[in-house]
């Protein structure tokens, strides 16, 4: 009984743990794996442990050039979708206007669509319009559906906002501009910081999508795929760790930066 007692007060935690673990289970698979070294041409079953991987990372042809094209449209996908993002979830909040309610209904369309019928319907409007599928044709799609995960995000943050601190600022004779800087946009950031980081994570990880519209462009999701049809480089699994540590990086920098503000404000 008291083995019973102790479970029932620590399940929560318990099933948490196991959730966490089993989220984190894959990304540990990639770890130990880019480690290995196959004597065949699939990254499948361990063999030996190895650095070789690591030391040259840009060692299998075309793969950090994929990777380079991967970043630079996520980096401007992010900053396209987060702009105009943050702009409408501020107008859909903050202004009445007519087709107010339609708007806020069709934003979460390319959430709840599949992607294959957005990536189908992309590819459509592009031929008609006659432009050439590539980087640009890319980056227009990925800000597209990037979009309505910002507005999402921004807009909750908005929402919950204190109008009365706006209402101080500008009895204390602050400007709009001064109002929005020091006070509106430090309220609304952490929604916007998510609302990024959101976007350069699905803007990555994007396959479907981007290989309806890619043209000749390879990214590195679509270098991955095709890379698994001939054989799995263990440099794909270094790539994918270190991208993984940098997340975590981020998201830990964030928590004591955060902690460090409460402990001030405290």
């Amino acid at each position: 009984m008291p083995f019973v007692n102790w479970l029932k007060r620590r399940l929560v935690v318990i099933a948490g743990l196991l959730t966490l673990g089993y989220l984190l289970l894959p990304n540990v698979i990639v770890t130990v794996f880019s480690f290995n070294k196959p004597k065949g041409r699939f990254n499948y079953e361990w063999q030996q442990f190895s650095l070789d991987a690591w030391k040259q990372p840009c060692g299998v042809a075309d793969m950090c050039g994929s990777l380079s094209i991967s970043l630079q449209i996520a980096i401007w996908a992010t900053i396209g979708a987060t702009v105009l993002g943050t702009m409408i979830a501020f107008a859909l909040v903050r202004y009445r206007f007519r087709a107010r309610g339609a708007i806020n209904s069709l934003i979460f369309l390319p959430m709840a669509m599949p992607e294959v019928v957005m990536a189908a319907s992309l590819l459509t409007l592009f031929l008609n319009m006659g432009a050439q599928l590539g980087f640009m044709t890319i980056l227009i799609a990925h800000i597209m559906f990037c979009l309505s995960f910002v507005v999402t995000a921004v807009k909750a943050r908005v929402m919950s906002m204190d109008p009365r601190l706006e209402e101080a600022a500008r009895d204390l004779y602050a400007g709009p501009v001064q109002t929005f800087l020091r006070v509106t946009l430090p309220i609304a950031a952490p929604g916007i910081a998510a609302g990024a980081l959101l976007s350069f994570a699905l803007s990555f990880d994007d396959f479907i999508i981007t290989n309806f519209n890619a043209g000749s462009t390879v990214t590195f999701p679509m270098f991955v795929w095709g890379s698994a049809q001939r054989g799995t480089p263990v440099q794909i699994n270094v790539i994918g760790t270190a991208m993984f540590l940098v997340a975590v990086l981020i998201t830990l920098s964030s928590m004591v930066i955060s902690n460090r503000r409460n402990k001030q404000k405290a």
